[in-house]
């Protein structure tokens, strides 16, 4: 799960796997696959950072159970 936040500042987890599409005109909209729509603060960008960091964070469990204190977020390059 993800953590976003909505235009009235709430906070809310969602499940990426079930993001159809991520709109930015000009504020960012998630479509949903069951046809949901939700408007977050964050930008186009920053939603599809946050999903690479959770799969990437998923990927490396599945290597090494005990790894649940690996860094999440962006990696330096």
């Amino acid at each position: 799960m993800i953590v976003l936040t909505r235009l009235n500042e709430s906070h809310f987890a969602i499940n990426p796997d079930l993001i159809e599409r991520i709109h930015a005109n000009p504020d960012t909209t998630l479509v949903m696959v069951d046809g949901a729509n939700f408007i977050v603060t964050e930008s186009m960008d920053e939603v599809i950072e946050k999903i690479a960091s959770y799969r990437a964070h998923v990927i490396a469990l599945a290597y090494d159970p005990t790894a649940s204190d690996l860094p999440r977020g962006p990696r330096a390059i």
